[in-house]
């Protein structure tokens, strides 16, 4: 049991203006309740158990990517059409039990925003007004690490690697 980790997927969306969706999470949530993120959420067996695995050996190709599409769609109503890997984050829940966090990032989803109840309000912002929001922590560096690869930046890496 102490080997076991969840896994969640986040995708940070960004307009045709360069601006970023963020989301405000309910007051209700258990977790990180009232903060501001971008889309996602846990990988869950549904998201490959309910489909036919891809190999003769019961394996399923693109669980993470189509676990975040369902993710996006519920939570935003927009429907995901591809994504680009930006980087990973493992940390210890609150409940002793450790995750690891794949983020991605991606300019191409159709559709209305609708938000899910989960979520209390969104807005487009720039990289200088997110300044101004509760964000979970380490949202800010995704998304200043989103704008520096959308301006052409080879940067892959945040935290105490980025200089080395």
């Amino acid at each position: 049991m102490a080997d076991l980790h969840t896994v969640t997927s986040t995708i940070i969306l960004v307009n045709d203006k360069g601006k970023f969706l963020i989301a405000k999470r309910s007051d209700n949530l258990k977790n990180f309740a009232g903060k501001w993120t971008v889309p996602g959420g846990k990988l869950e067996k549904k998201d490959y158990f309910n489909r036919s695995p891809d190999t003769k050996g019961n394996q399923w190709y693109n669980v993470i990517e189509d676990s975040l599409k369902r993710e996006v769609k519920e939570e935003v109503g927009l429907d995901l059409l591809d994504m680009e890997y930006l980087v990973s984050l493992a940390f210890i829940r609150h409940d002793g039990i450790p995750a690891v966090v794949l983020s991605f990032y991606s300019q191409n989803y159709r559709g209305d925003i609708k938000l899910s109840e989960e979520l209390t309000d969104c807005k487009w912002v720039s990289l200088e007004e997110l300044k101004n929001y509760d964000l979970i922590e380490g949202i800010y560096e995704e998304l200043e690490l989103v704008d520096k690869k959308l301006k052409g930046a080879k940067e892959s890496w945040i935290g105490k690697y980025d200089k080395e």
